[in-house]
């Protein structure tokens, strides 16, 4: 009789287990339904503001002028362009771009140095460059330091062809309220360019 019960509350035991894990299993999966429903609004939300974001990136405006060449100029096979003229509160301006060679061989920027015996050590550089002030009628060249080095791009090595290479130079700065002026180097035609004012 005590085995009988035994097994009877070993069954009854092992019945309310497994009833007890159904009734859990259906509880979750009824739950989980829930959360799944909710789970894809938020995949759903979350993707179409993926879309709306890559939405807003197409429709960006366009870079600002302000990022367009100040001016582009040609020196035989090499091809200059401006992209700034700043003006920094130490008194000086400084212009820089880039040069590409659009010819059949390196190129070095011989053409570009000074003829001045101060800055012949630089060699292949913008130390030749210019800037004019038409209005004022006064010619600014690079600044150099006190050993004859220019301020400006040393063209260390040679721009290979179809190769394209930064610069800079630094002038004096023209005075308050003179913006435009003209930039000049080797034997490109004169550029005119705008001073903008730097931070």
């Amino acid at each position: 009789m005590s085995i009988r019960r035994t097994t009877k509350t070993r069954r009854a035991m092992t019945a309310v287990a497994i009833t007890t894990g159904l009734v859990l299993t259906v509880a979750g999966c009824g739950g989980s339904d829930g959360g799944d429903e909710d789970k894809p609004d938020k995949g759903a939300s979350s993707s179409s503001s993926a879309k709306d974001n890559k939405g807003d990136e197409q429709e960006k405006p366009e870079a600002p002028e302000d990022d367009k060449a100040l001016a582009e100029g040609k020196d035989g096979d090499i091809s200059v362009v401006i992209d700034s003229a700043l003006r920094d509160g130490g008194g000086f301006v400084t212009v820089s771009g880039t040069v590409t060679n659009n010819g059949s061989q390196s190129w070095l920027g011989a053409n570009w140095a000074s003829d001045e015996r101060e800055l012949r050590s630089n060699g292949g550089s913008l130390s030749g460059a210019s800037l004019v002030d038409n209005d004022g009628k006064k010619k600014y060249l690079v600044l150099r330091d006190t050993s004859g080095r220019c301020l400006c791009t040393k063209f260390n090595g040679r721009v290979k062809q179809g190769d394209t290479a930064s610069w800079f130079a630094q002038f004096p700065a023209p005075p308050e309220g003179t913006s435009k002026v003209t930039f000049q180097v080797g034997s490109m035609p004169p550029a005119s360019i705008e001073i903008s004012e730097g931070e």
